[in-house]
């Protein structure tokens, strides 16, 4: 994929609903770069289809791991002075900030707008990270880490087949899935991986999801090689029409077979069918002995003689050590002296009158194509956190995410399968990290583990509407103490050249893929 690279000369102006929230950005001088991901609808049907189980596919969104070998190995950050803002504070409000709340809530409610990320990564592999939707003109804005969109180790080229699914819970994309479309970072980190720049805003089609297709009845070759939704319809037919599918086909097919189906009803030993005249009819039915084995107690509490549920036969088998620690049936279980390994079986006797019939059947195998439809915006399906920048240090935050790497001594604490919180002050020291190129990161106490990357810090967090203001995504993780354990992480400082990338984003229009 060629990179476009948009360093800008000058500020850039706000506009439309984000012009008065942005006011604070006058000063800032940005460098942003922008790049295109899926370039247009059909593109993105086809990055869509990839991750749904549609025409071909499979669910793999299921398959997919944390995005975390560039964090595993991350050393101790070390604390250096405070922060220097570029200009006055400001904020953009999030979607839905003027609903009034109904109650006050004592546990933490996770906001809507959280998920994670998908996308291939340069080896190939499937992975995730965790982002958020974000307050956009166009309410198709997704705020995440800059490494969960750059390959920062391949050019710095946008990963591939990248989308966000808010509220994603083991393959199930309750508001559908939202392909990128253009990503916008700091010109420092796409070029540089300048980690002090480690954010982007992503832009993404409306929503799709499963639904809306209808079936195909195909051949069964074609339904052998069909990956995705599908399925074999049986209808019973007459003997004619049997007959004359056998006969044009010249055999019997999947298109048309004879199916034998029995049935035995419990009978006494001496049972006979009779005729009308209530005699025996002349090669009527009979009553049949069949084997029915039972446990040995079962077996040694029958009676003897002759008649339905007395005793009938035993049976002793040799088998090998494999088959008998294997063996789950009713037969008696034992080693002999000699080390023989034998299960001893037991019959009663069971008298059935025995029936069979002939069914006519037909399959017609249905694959199910083409069946992904419009879910609408995404700020519209879970609304979009605020956005605030040039903030003080020590600000309150809750910070969300899907941590699920475990911590350098090996303790998986978390599973990454559903979000998580932590809360605190961020501290009044900036961090640095000669590796990644970092000067001025914010830190917060926190065991989150990789996996909660790209994850938001939302400040002003309000509980009952599940809505703040994203000041900082999860960046790096840090043992300071050495013991094994993740006990920091840390965001980009968020200042007037971030509002100013965020602006070009927040601005830009992506649609829907499906027409």
């Amino acid at each position: 994929m060629k990179r476009i690279l948009l360093p800008a000369g000058g500020a850039i102006l706000a506009t439309g609903l984000l012009a008065a929230g942005l006011a604070g950005t006058a000063n800032a001088v940005p460098d942003w770069a922008y790049d295109t991901m899926a370039k247009d609808a059909p593109a993105a049907v086809d990055v869509a289809e990839f991750w749904l189980a549609a025409n071909g596919h499979t669910n793999n969104l299921a398959k997919a791991t944390p995005y975390t070998w560039e964090t595993k190995a991350t050393p101790k950050l070390n604390a250096g002075g405070g922060y220097v803002a570029d200009g006055k504070p400001g904020a953009v409000k999030p979607t839905g900030e003027e609903t009034k709340p109904s109650a006050k809530v004592k546990n933490i409610n996770l906001p809507k707008t959280i998920g994670k990320v998908f996308f291939v990564d340069e080896k190939g592999e499937l992975k995730w990270c965790s982002a958020t939707s974000i307050q956009g003109k166009y309410r198709n804005l997704v705020a995440t880490a800059g490494h969960c969109v750059y390959d920062d180790k391949a050019n710095a080229s946008v990963m591939d087949n990248w989308v966000f699914v808010p509220g994603y819970y083991q393959g199930k994309t309750p508001w559908g899935i939202y392909v990128g479309k253009t990503a916008y970072t700091h010109y420092d980190f796409a070029n540089y991986e300048d980690y002090d720049r480690d954010y982007a805003f992503v832009t993404v089609y409306n929503g799709v999801q499963i639904g809306g297709g209808t079936g195909k009845a195909v051949s069964k070759a074609e339904y052998d090689k069909f990956v995705g939704p599908k399925t074999i319809k049986t209808t019973e037919i007459s003997a004619a029409q049997y007959q004359e599918c056998k006969d044009f086909n010249g055999k019997e097919t999947s298109d048309c077979y004879a199916k034998e189906e029995s049935s035995q009803e419990l009978v006494g030993p001496d049972w006979v069918e009779l005729g009308a005249d209530g005699k025996p009819k002349p090669g009527g039915l009979k009553a049949v002995k069949v084997q029915d084995e039972v446990s040995k107690a079962q077996y040694e509490a029958a009676p003897s003689g002759n008649g339905q549920g007395y005793r009938d036969y035993v049976a002793e088998e040799f088998v090998t050590k494999a088959q008998y620690d294997a063996y789950t049936g009713p037969g008696y279980r034992r080693i002999d002296a000699k080390g023989n390994y034998i299960i001893t079986h037991y019959y009663l006797e069971k008298w059935v009158k025995q029936t069979k019939t002939t069914k006519f059947l037909k399959d017609t195998f249905i694959i199910v194509e083409g069946f992904i439809k419009d879910t609408g915006k995404l700020g519209d399906n879970v609304g979009g956190q605020g956005f605030t920048w040039n903030q003080k240090p020590q600000q309150t935050v809750f910070v969300f995410g899907y941590p699920a790497d475990a911590h350098p001594d090996g303790n998986k604490a978390y599973t990454g399968v559903t979000p998580k919180w932590t809360y605190g002050k961020t501290n009044a020291q900036k961090y640095v990290q000669a590796a990644t190129k970092t000067e001025e990161h914010v830190g917060l106490k926190s065991s989150f583990t990789p996996g909660a990357d790209g994850g938001p810090w939302l400040a002003k967090y309000s509980n009952a509407k599940r809505l703040g203001y994203v000041n900082g995504v999860t960046s790096l993780f840090g043992d300071q103490d050495a013991n094994g354990r993740y006990d920091l992480i840390t965001s980009p400082y968020f200042d007037g050249e971030t509002a100013a990338i965020y602006t070009k984003a927040a601005n830009v229009w992506s649609g829907s893929i499906v027409k």
